[in-house]
């Protein structure tokens, strides 16, 4: 009688619903730590261990690297027989070692039995470099050389540290030259290809105007001539100088390494906490700022952030106008009818769409239809290469404009539906028109409401992915949407997003290992990303909702 009782109460479901609410926050919790864990990881500069493994034959291996793994698995799963290794169990540990130096072995990880560890040290002059091909380096600094001449030094490492600033100056001047000034000159060649090749589509025999196009490609091609000597004087300072590097116990195994490949380098072993800590936080700016590498699989996700973000503030900016509006519609001067209420579940219903129909659309309609025809009639100059003919910025805010449409256009219903009638009739009997009403009173009361869609469409299409790979993503985008070259916003150009980025490297990679600490990494970047969208957005509607609260009571 008592359990009846205490069932009627409703505190069993009380307690349900709390029992679910804390298992979801645990999930989430326990998801977001292990992303963070195993993304941040990859950051910390760990140690390098020298180590000598046997084969059980008297063959010893050397082997220099950092250990990523340590599991203990079935001997059976590699082969080994139990009743020949005394004391086990049927189990073994084996540990996975990134040897790095990949253009010297051919190979990046080797997992290695513990058992087969006859020696396990951590030099403390062991170097780790951080190239721009090959990967990662393991070895020790020997020497330097300037031209092929070898440099007297009684700091090699020093030395070596000064060098390496020098050498970074040069990159960073020369990517500054090739991406601004060089890249500049070619966007306005180009420019002025097109407005030649327009006139003679129209038929155009003015020759002056092609002259004014002859004068400015000639003072555009001397100052590609002015930059391109200067950029060749600045690569060959930057080869000037190479790093001694040894891998083994003899002088036979001395490779030299050319300092412009190199971008950092440092020794772990010697570290402290508090010297660690600093390069940590390096690193971690570096992926955030730095340009990708390696088919994606090393340096940074600059163009990535970039891209999700300008491509999400697009979709804001063409979904919001588009669901308010139809939301208003159907609710304040819609007639209430069999139509209406099929429209509602028409919107309900595209809601629950797979977003990769949606791609599909984008792709048929947005690129091939509108595309094609916007290039025949404004781009007839560019043909046969497409400008808004193939996927682009420009389309993939569209789609996912279009995806995300129901979510606002409910959202907006709602809000309205929470106005009381009093307040519309108040405003009407004051001498308010039906528009004045709803501009003055009615939208600006509802626009928590709305900015709630808004929330959850920018958080839907943040990250969405299947959609963008037909629109516009790629794997590696060659110049940013947004730069300093007219019409500085390039609607037209295809763009980098974290989720196709968190895709790419995670199943398309051809080095699974180097791509998993990044995979991790980039979805705990496209986590904030998106927490920092929405935070953005939910100030907004608090901000909304304080002020229009008096009015609401």
């Amino acid at each position: 009688m008592k359990l009846k009782k205490w069932i009627l109460t409703g505190a069993p479901w009380v307690w349900l619903n709390s029992a679910a609410v804390s298992a979801s926050i645990l999930l989430v919790s326990g998801l977001l730590l292990l992303i963070t864990v195993r993304g941040m990881g990859h950051f910390w500069p760990s140690q390098v261990h020298e180590i000598i493994i046997s084969d059980g034959r008297g063959e010893l291996t050397r082997l220099v690297g950092q250990i990523r793994e340590q599991e203990t698995v079935p001997m059976e799963r590699l082969g080994l027989n139990a009743e020949n290794l005394e004391g086990k169990d049927g189990f073994i540990t084996r540990v996975l070692l990134k040897t790095g130096n990949r253009d010297l072995t051919g190979e990046d990880f080797r997992w290695i039995l513990r058992d087969q560890v006859i020696q396990d040290e951590t030099p403390l002059s062991m170097a780790v470099l951080e190239r721009q091909e090959w990967g990662t380096f393991f070895g020790f600094v020997v020497g330097l050389k300037d031209k092929g001449e070898l440099i007297e030094t009684n700091d090699v490492w020093g030395d070596f540290q000064k060098l390496l600033a020098q050498t970074q100056a040069i990159r960073e001047e020369i990517e500054e030259l090739e991406k601004g000034e060089i890249g500049s000159i070619n966007y306005q060649l180009d420019r002025l290809r097109l407005k030649e090749r327009k006139l003679q589509l129209q038929g155009d025999r003015d020759a002056s105007e092609f002259e004014e196009i002859r004068q400015e490609r000639d003072r555009l091609q001397l100052g590609y001539e002015q930059a391109e000597a200067r950029l060749m004087n600045l690569y060959e300072a930057i080869r000037q100088y190479t790093v001694v590097m040894r891998t083994g116990a003899a002088t036979d195994s001395d490779r030299d390494l050319p300092l412009e490949g190199i971008l950092d380098a440092w020794q772990p072993n010697g570290m402290g906490f508090f010297t660690k800590v600093p390069h940590f936080f390096g690193k971690i700016w570096s992926f955030i700022s730095d340009n990708p590498r390696e088919a994606n699989t090393e340096g940074g996700v600059f163009p990535a952030i970039y891209g999700t973000i300008l491509m999400v503030l697009l979709m804001t900016l063409f979904v919001t106008p588009l669901g308010v509006i139809a939301g208003v519609y159907l609710k304040e001067y819609a007639r209430q009818g069999l139509l209406t209420r099929t429209i509602r579940v028409a919107v309900n219903n595209l809601a629950g769409v797979p977003s990769i129909v949606y791609g599909v659309f984008g792709l048929g309609f947005f690129v091939y239809t509108l595309g094609g025809n916007i290039d025949q009639l404004f781009f007839e100059a560019a043909l046969p290469s497409p400008t808004f003919g193939t996927g682009g910025l420009f389309w993939a805010s569209l789609t996912l404009a279009l995806l995300t449409l129901p979510i606002v256009i409910v959202s907006t219903e709602e809000g309205l539906s929470r106005i009381p009638r009093s307040m519309r009739e108040g405003s009407l009997a004051l001498g308010a028109t039906q528009w004045e009403t709803l501009w003055r009173t009615v939208l600006p009361m509802a626009s928590p409401g709305i900015m709630t869609g808004v929330i959850l469409a920018v958080a839907r299409a943040a990250g969405e992915v299947a959609p963008l790979m037909l629109v516009g993503v790629v794997k590696l985008a060659p110049a940013l949407p947004l730069d300093g070259n007219y019409p500085f916003l390039h609607m037209d150009r295809k763009f980098m997003h974290l989720g196709f980025h968190i895709y790419d490297v995670g199943f398309q990679s051809p080095n699974v290992e180097a791509a998993r600490p990044v995979v991790y990494a980039t979805a705990l970047l496209l986590v904030l990303v998106i927490l920092l969208l929405n935070i953005s957005a939910i100030s907004v509607r608090n901000r909304l909702r304080e002020r229009y609260k008096g009015l609401e009571a």
